[in-house]
């Protein structure tokens, strides 16, 4: 049994709020089951317009609430990836825990994913981030999200999408953390830098452990930590035009960020393939130049990235990388 330190009993929650009111109830009452395993609540709002802000005023002034909650009033909406560095460059803990606004946590969430990461660090695994199991929450026999893939065609996949809710139950290695429901280490974002604000939202939690990756830190399923997940809250629907656009474009960043150069030679011809088979996909669903427009701004924009530096002494895991770029397209294609 770990026993947790004193410095790494609580974690800094980090929600962004954009239009949240209806999912702002709930998300409080679940946080205030587990209030012993947080230091504080830090929710950025983008400039909502729905009483989100009033709401969670109200819950600041109120002396029945035992949990410090910070809130940053943003006059615009920012997006995900710019609200969450905000909640991250004022969180006091060592840990923190990046949840959507339209999530549920069961009573003992935080207190699982904390321990996880401690036996984590204890067995020297060098772990940047956890992620929570993530339920339907209109359906909780079926599995949201329990990490995302990412493939030598660029494609990203939510594991365990619509599987059965008994499924993986084993703490198990992940490419990427879900931000919608995951535990970083700060020590570790403030040496390899938070999430990208070019990314504005999509692929930006990708990205960021993708980056990770190459300083040779890993990412890990905890699937005692469950969460139940609304999903699409902000930007509605699975397919829509600002979906489509920004992941489109964010997924030509990640590459032009992260990719040395002769990673981005050896994979260009399946990049290709896999930008047509989506693009080809996108026509079918009616979306197929907004699709083109995504992959346009990603190309004129890509010289406003910072790029991951290069440094010879990751160069094993870059190679290692590569090696779940290939192994995840078998199992993508395979399902």
């Amino acid at each position: 049994m770990v026993h947790l330190s004193s410095d790494r009993m609580k974690v800094s929650v980090v929600t962004p709020n954009y239009n949240g009111l209806k999912f702002l109830n709930n998300y409080f009452e679940t946080l205030l089951i587990q209030s012993r395993f947080i230091e504080e609540i830090i929710i950025i709002d983008n400039a909502s317009a729905d009483g989100s802000i009033e709401f969670i005023e109200e819950f600041i002034n109120s002396s029945n609430y035992p949990i410090d909650i910070v809130l940053i009033k943003n006059e615009d909406n920012f997006g995900f990836a710019p609200a969450v560095n905000q909640g991250i460059m004022a969180a006091k803990s060592e840990y923190i825990y990046s949840v959507n606004n339209d999530v549920e946590l069961e009573w003992n969430a935080l207190e699982e994913i904390i321990k996880a990461m401690d036996e984590s660090m204890e067995l020297g695994e060098n772990p940047f981030s956890i992620q929570s199991k993530m339920i339907q929450h209109h359906n909780r026999s079926l599995i949201d999200d329990v990490g995302d893939e990412y493939t030598i065609l660029a494609w990203t996949k939510k594991i365990g999408d619509g599987q059965p809710a008994e499924r993986y139950n084993e703490k198990r290695e992940i490419f990427s953390s879900c931000a919608g429901a995951a535990l970083y280490r700060k020590s570790v974002l403030e040496e390899i830098g938070s999430f990208d604000e070019n990314f504005f939202a999509y692929v930006e939690d990708i990205d960021l452990s993708y980056r990770a990756q190459i300083y040779g830190y890993k990412n890990f399923l905890c699937p005692n930590s469950i969460v139940y997940h609304y999903g699409s809250a902000t930007s509605g629907s699975r397919y829509n035009e600002f979906k489509i656009r920004l992941a489109a474009r964010n997924n030509v960043f990640l590459i032009y960020k992260n990719f040395p150069i002769i990673q981005k030679i050896i994979n260009f011809i399946f990049l290709c393939i896999g930008f047509l088979i989506k693009y080809l996909f996108f026509v079918k669903k009616g979306y197929g130049s907004i699709y083109l427009d995504g992959l346009k701004e990603g190309l004129k924009n890509r010289n406003k990235l910072n790029k991951t530096p290069f440094l010879r002494k990751n160069w094993k895991n870059y190679f290692k990388l590569e090696w779940k770029l290939i192994k995840n397209t078998f199992t993508y294609l395979k399902k």
